[in-house]
């Protein structure tokens, strides 16, 4: 058998425009597709019909279809990639790897274990910037320090942007240079521990005239006025390069929103440790109450707030919640509450579709005053006013809480004039010893 290249597809679900495959087909050597269904992963969820595993295997499945109509096929193998790696390099003669970054902690952990298998073997593990614009010190101050406040790095962030021609990696102009020899059948869900979920999944389509109203519709839950591609954003099923491109030409507002997406990775890839505690870690101080009822409440939507109540079970019914909600709910569970952000953060990350580290740690961080912000613990969102301001009408409050007005609906849990006195307070408290 002849010398081969692997391409490993992980965040990066499709055959165009996609960075490392167009380098590993421009290499001399036909290029083995290959997906691994990761055990470490996949063994954190404790769901078996996760939605998420479903939306993964359905585009592994159309990944391969694709393939097949090319004539070569997609290898896709369940366990720890260590693993599966070392028994790949036991079937096929492989010259190299080529891959995507991606720069979660533990995913920096499992590639350069992989990497480590591949250096005892002198075989080479390429990697390239595929799913943001700009990573890691790409955008950073004058002095060579990273940001940490938003406005200033997107005011960066845009000037880089336009000063260059986006990239183009045209991958999908290559395919004949696919290994054709490749196994047919693939795991089911059942042999990698899920079931098959009946959620509906929104499709990869860019609709040009709601982002070119975006800023317009963007805070109001009851509109259609969100791309909801935040999920294959997360996969990799569309192009960043793509939906930047677009969002530069038709609405600056859009174009924020994934600047904010690319600022929360950099804050992570940068200041690791805001993964488990406090960015700015006077903050770890704050003396949670950790109410488990009074959490278990807030989860099923029954807080007396119908804002509240309305965005927590459109989570829990729909895997989506509009990012208007995701400020008012984890405000209200942080402020109000006094219940740890990352109690809420790992609900989120169980529930949303669009689940990705670095913009739910980010999101969670800013709701509780905890992250990246200037203004941070007197921020309490009044739940009543923002139901007045995004939903005038109640339309979006009475599709998901439609007996808010009856006696069945259940009384407030806290009064937020008392609650946000005692945050402040018990903020100020913390962050002053």
């Amino acid at each position: 058998m002849i010398k081969c290249n692997i391409f490993w597809f992980r965040r990066d679900l499709r055959l165009n425009d996609n960075h490392g495959l167009y380098r590993a087909l421009q290499s001399d050597l036909p290029v083995i597709p290959l997906f691994i269904f990761d055990r470490e992963i996949l063994g954190r969820l404790d769901n078996p019909g996760d939605p998420r595993i479903t939306f993964i295997y359905d585009e592994i499945s159309r990944l391969k279809q694709e393939l097949e109509s090319l004539g070569s096929s997609l290898l896709v193998l369940y366990g720890r990639p260590s693993e599966v790696f070392e028994e790949i390099l036991s079937k096929y003669p492989i010259n190299a790897i080529y891959t995507n970054h991606d720069y979660e902690p533990y995913a920096v952990w499992r590639d350069e274990a992989v990497h480590q298998i591949l250096r005892e073997r002198n075989i080479s593990f390429f990697s390239f910037k595929d799913q943001v614009i700009f990573e890691k010190n790409d955008v950073i101050k004058d002095d060579g320090t990273p940001y940490t406040v938003f406005t200033p790095y997107s005011r960066k962030w845009k000037v880089l942007f336009r000063q260059s021609a986006l990239p183009q990696y045209p991958s999908e102009k290559l395919q004949e240079f696919f290994f054709k020899t490749l196994p047919l059948e693939m795991p089911t869900l059942d042999r990698i521990g899920f079931n098959r979920s009946n959620y509906t999944f929104t499709e990869r389509l860019v609709d040009e005239l709601l982002i070119s109203n975006y800023d317009k519709t963007r805070d109001f839950p009851y509109l259609e006025g969100t791309s909801r591609l935040g999920l294959h954003l997360r996969f990799g099923t569309i192009s960043i390069r793509f939906l930047a491109g677009t969002a530069a030409r038709l609405n600056e507002v859009y174009l924020s929103e994934l600047v904010w997406r690319e600022f929360y990775m950099m804050i992570l890839w940068h200041f690791p440790y805001a993964a488990k505690g406090a960015f700015k870690p006077a903050y770890d101080r704050i003396p949670w109450k950790n109410d488990e009822r009074q959490f278990q409440t807030w989860c099923d939507g029954n807080t007396g707030y119908p804002i509240v109540d309305a965005g927590m079970r459109e989570l829990n019914h729909s895997g989506y919640m509009h990012n208007r909600l995701r400020m008012i709910t984890a405000s209200f569970l942080t402020k109000h509450l006094l219940i740890d952000w990352r109690w809420g953060e790992a609900y989120f990350e169980k529930k949303l579709l669009d689940f990705e580290l670095a913009s739910n740690n980010g999101g969670w961080q800013w709701a509780a005053g905890t992250g990246c912000d200037a203004t941070p613990y007197f921020r309490v969102f009044n739940p009543d006013l923002q139901a007045q301001k995004y939903d005038p009408d109640n339309i979006y409050i009475r599709k998901w809480v439609p007996e808010f007005k009856d006696k069945t609906y259940p009384p407030r849990m806290v009064d937020h004039a008392q609650a946000r006195i005692n945050a402040i307070s018990i903020y100020q408290n913390a962050i002053r010893k």
